[in-house]
This record gives structure tokens, sequence and C-alpha cells, in this order.
């Protein structure tokens, strides 16, 4: 019933990286195509960044998540495109998802089109866009005015950064400007504040889609504080964050674990898995959105 709700919306977008954005267009499945997730590209740690060091290619870390998680399961294609080596050589701690797209990048002219490969051998709906097609990464800020390049480094500062961006500048990919600019909805993801979120919303032509369009926009808190430096900013400061890039007034809802309650554009509701620990439960997630894409409010 509460899907049905959802027959309103033709174009759903959720922006984010990693396991929540992941997390929130596997709870969105059911919408098919209808449904477009723009993924982070900064991930410098890991397989990813070991493969990004070699071969100056974007990070394939979160995209390949956010197919694992949209993957039906079980199959042959997903169990592969999880499959990590643990021998004692060059592959050990490489994962096998990481190292088809990054082969596919360069049999392909984009690396969208690996990706619509890999979406077609695990029969996935869903689109999902790079946030951008060309290399870049992350770039802070502190508050002596030092800068501190990567995720990774980003992730370990001691204190929070006074400003962010992406170097180099790299363009946004024009399908995922396409798909805000035509969005009903759009989703901000749960995920690492500063490195999942934010790297998008840096990319100006995809913080202008959002500031310009008619989209109603929902913003997903994480269940519990991170630990990280972005563990240290409150909502109301991540909010801003979001707000500086993508305007004022352009949050209308804000989903939060908690007892239910709500107090202005603040809904909280039980979100938490009960199985699995640190992530949304998918149904609560979708109920949640339903309750939450009630007449527009803004905030001031």
């Amino acid at each position: 019933m509460q899907r049905q709700l959802f027959s309103q919306y033709q174009q759903v977008v959720a922006i984010g990286g990693g396991h929540g954005l992941g997390r929130v267009l596997s709870s969105l499945a059911f919408l098919g195509d209808r449904l477009t997730g723009i993924v982070a590209t900064t991930d410098n740690g890991g397989s990813t960044g070991r493969l990004r060091n070699s071969n100056d290619c974007i990070a394939w870390g979160d995209l390949r998540n956010c197919l694992s998680q949209l993957a039906h399961k079980p199959s042959v294609g997903s169990l592969l495109f999880e499959y990590r080596f643990d021998s004692q050589d060059e592959l050990c701690g490489h994962n096998l998802g990481n190292l088809i797209l990054t082969a596919l990048d360069q049999l392909c002219v984009r690396p969208l089109e690996a990706i619509n490969l890999i979406r077609g051998l695990l029969k996935i709906d869903t689109r999902l866009y790079p946030m951008s097609e060309h290399p870049t990464h992350l770039l802070a800020l502190d508050a002596s005015g030092s800068k501190v390049f990567g995720e990774l480094e980003v992730d370990s500062m001691a204190e929070r950064p006074v400003a962010m961006s992406l170097e180099p500048m790299v363009r946004a990919t024009e399908e995922a400007v396409a798909a805000l600019t035509a969005a009903e909805l759009i989703i901000l993801s749960p995920g690492s504040f500063l490195t999942s979120l934010m790297p998008p919303l840096l990319l100006p032509e995809l913080a202008t889609a959002i500031k310009s369009s008619q989209a109603r926009v929902v913003f997903i808190d994480n269940l519990k504080p991170e630990a990280s430096v972005a563990g240290e900013l409150s909502l109301n400061a991540k909010l801003d964050w979001c707000q500086q890039l993508i305007g004022p007034g352009r949050i209308d809802a804000v989903l939060c674990h908690g007892q239910p309650y709500q107090d202005e554009l603040i809904y909280r509701s039980l979100l938490a898995d009960p199985i699995q620990s640190g992530c949304h439960d998918r149904d609560a997630l979708v109920n949640a959105l339903v309750q939450a894409l009630q007449p527009k409010k803004l905030i001031a």
C-alpha cells in the first residue's frame, strides 16, 4: 500500500555514496527505471584507492556497492561482484567487482557504459550515474588554513573542516544533471556526510540543478553519529552545509531515527534494521518517506 503512494513520482533521484545510498536505492528499487542514483566518485582508500593510483580512473567502490545492493540475490553475478581476494599476492584485498568495472572502463568509451553493462548483467533497472566521469579528489581546509587532500585524510581530521572543494574541479556527468533537472523527488542519502554526500554537491552543475529544480528534497540523517570528524556535526550544521550549496529553503523534510515525533520539518521514527546493525530498515525507510512527502514546507 505504501509503495502505491510513490506512483505519483515518475523521476526520483537519490544522491550520496557507499552503503547509505545503496540502502536507499535498494529500499526504493520497486520504482524500477523511475529511480536514479548519483554516486560519489572521490574515494581514495582500499581496493578503490589502489586502482585509482595505478589507472588514473574514477573511484569505483561506491558504485560497486550500490550495484551490489541493487542486484537480485543470490545469483552468480552478485556473488562474483562482491568477491574479495584474500590471497597473499598483489590481488590481496582487491574486490572483484572493482576490477571488473576498471577493466570495462578501459574497454568502453565512457565509465557510464561500463556501469550500464554491469546493470544489464545483474538485471538492475535502477539507473546509476557517477557524479563525474573524470577523476577528482576531495579537498578540505582546516581552521589554520592548511589543506587536507583525499577522503581518507578528511575523515581522519582532528577538527571539522571550515571549507571543502574538489581537486581538480571536474564536470558533472551530463545524465546526472539531466536527472536532477527532471526529478520530482530528490533524496540526500545517509552515509559519511563529508565524504559521501558532500562530493556530489560540491559540483556546481549538480548543486545548481537541485537549486533550480521543482523537486521535493528530503534529507535522511544517519542512525548514529559517525566515527570520524563528521560525527561532531549537529543535524542543523549538516543542513546548513547542504543549503549553502543547494540554496536556502531547498530541504523540505528531514528523516531521523528515534521515537516517533514530528517537529516542523523533522520526522523522527524507528528506522534501524533490527537484524542488520547500523543499517536503515528498508520498509521503515519507505514508510517514513511516505509520511514526510506531505504538502511542501521550507526551511527558512
